[in-house]
């Protein structure tokens, strides 16, 4: 009998060189109980759904309010697209997309106070993920207390299918020991669950559960806070919040403060503690107002290409008290007091006038520096001052154009009144408040009556380290200036 032999091995005979061997899917034996099906598994790609945290938006603040939302869910986000505004204590910041996806869940509802770095949204991120961005959303604590809630409840389910015998057989508890209401998994709850029974001093088993094999949800602890035993032991527990006053039948309200009201009221609180010496004096403004009114003539002249703004006398007052300043910059101080009583308090004397600029928003009173003001000129004061005061009643100031002034002037006169005592704000040792000027009858040098125009400047300085004589010459000579403008003038760098 002649012996077959395969093509492709005569092929290897003959020349030496082994052909290639044809593919031929490998077949594996299959039991009666399999299904085709599951020979092979494979789960399906899954969309990275992460929430999105708060960043610090630096200078020590830890909770903004939300003034507006710019998504909602199910809208689509790209890179730099706007999410929302938020407002802190210090200025208005509008929240941008680190991501491109589509916005899931809002956290948090307009006028609702978020927390630095805790979830403000969910994003499902759609495209590919940078290691920078993989590193942002995959930090510690970037998970949202709600999403590990639900993580956590289906894992028990998951082991209960997967392998429901060993659970049970390696169960602490022998059969029939558990009470009826409760199955295994009814101690086990989250970090975030733990943190409410804590605070409100309640058992776990004494809260019914209605998540997965009963598990208890924060949603749970709530219900059982609103309950009446829960309100009975409430009032005895001493980490129980108080609850707010109820609004009386005549109409009262609570209202919740906003972060510049509560910055305000940690503030100046804390400046009650300085013991303020007040000082005030009239100054004469006639010839500073007749100066001010020829130039704003002649920059509204048509022929005038200087674009020179119109001119208040709040950008002459603020370069007078810079040029005192200088010749008194005890004034223009921080004064450290330490960590402690023990530790020797610090007076640093600040080589750069910041001076801040007391102005009043809708959003509440804020404060904007204007930086160098010993560098700048009267018409550079007055545009600057200008842009900041677009900004501030747009709601638009930065968290730089708040921070570390050195000195502080308010303008109270602009709204009224005459005499003001202002209050220092720390660790600044000193504030000019400005009255309202105005045309009063005065007798000149030869006895006759002139009109003449004048306003009250208020002073407050630390007396702690500040003097009185010291307030009083820095005083005198901003109304020298004032009262000369001529000197002022000829003096500025």
């Amino acid at each position: 009998m002649k012996r077959f032999v395969p093509r492709d091995a005569r092929l290897v005979i003959r020349s030496g060189v082994r052909a290639p061997r044809p593919f031929r899917p490998l077949r594996f034996p299959r039991t009666p109980h399999q299904h085709p099906s599951r020979l092979f598994h494979a789960s399906a790609a899954q969309l990275a759904v992460k929430p999105y945290l708060l960043a610090d938006i630096g200078e020590g603040i830890t909770e903004c309010q939300v003034i507006q939302w710019f998504v909602q869910p199910g809208a689509r986000v790209e890179q730099f697209d706007k999410i929302c505004e938020v407002q802190s204590d210090k200025a208005t910041v509008e929240i941008t997309s680190r991501f491109d996806g589509v916005i899931k869940k809002l956290y948090y509802e307009a006028d609702d106070v978020a927390k630095v770095g805790k979830p403000l949204v969910d994003i499902d991120i759609q495209s590919d993920i940078s290691p920078a961005d993989e590193d942002v959303i995959n930090s510690p604590g970037n998970e949202a207390p709600e999403a590990s809630e639900k993580q956590s409840e289906a894992r028990p389910s998951e082991t209960s299918i997967s392998d429901n015998s060993v659970a049970q057989s390696f169960s602490p508890e022998p059969a029939g020991s558990q009470d009826p209401s409760h199955s295994k998994y009814a101690d086990l709850a989250t970090p975030a669950v733990r943190h409410m029974l804590k605070r409100y001093n309640i058992n776990i088993r004494d809260v019914q559960g209605t998540g997965k094999e009963g598990r208890v949800l924060k949603e749970d602890v709530q219900k059982y806070v609103t309950s009446e035993e829960v309100g009975e032991s409430a009032e005895e527990s001493a980490e129980a919040p108080a609850p707010p006053p109820e609004p009386t039948a005549s109409g009262d309200k609570v209202i919740r403060l906003t972060p510049i009201q509560k910055a305000m009221y940690k503030t100046m609180t804390t400046s009650l503690n300085i013991p303020h010496f007040l000082y005030s004096d009239t100054v004469n403004v006639t010839n500073l107002n007749a100066i001010r009114h020829r130039l704003n003539e002649e920059s509204a002249r048509p022929t005038d290409a200087s674009n020179t703004p119109r001119l208040s006398p709040l950008p002459f007052i603020v370069k007078a008290v810079s040029m005192a300043l200088t010749s008194y910059p005890i004034l223009n101080s921080y004064l450290n007091p330490g960590p402690n009583p023990a530790t020797q308090p610090q007076l640093i004397h600040k080589a750069q006038h910041d001076i801040g600029i007391a102005m009043d928003t809708p959003s509440g009173l804020v404060v904007p520096v204007v930086r160098h003001v010993q560098a700048h000129s009267i018409i550079s004061l007055a545009l600057e001052i200008s842009r900041l005061a677009d900004r501030a009643k747009a709601g638009k100031l930065a968290a730089a154009d708040l921070a570390s002034p050195t000195f502080t002037v308010s303008n109270i006169g602009s709204i009224g009144g005459t005499v003001v005592a202002p209050v220092i704000v720390p660790p600044q040792v000193g504030i000019l408040g400005i009255g309202q000027m105005k045309t009063v009858p005065q007798f000149g040098a030869d006895g006759t009556i002139v009109k003449s125009d004048q306003c009250v400047l208020s002073w407050s300085a630390d007396h702690r380290v500040v003097d009185g004589a010291m307030a009083a010459r820095c005083a005198e000579r901003v109304r020298s200036l004032l009262e000369k403008p001529e000197d002022m003038l000829v003096r500025l760098k």
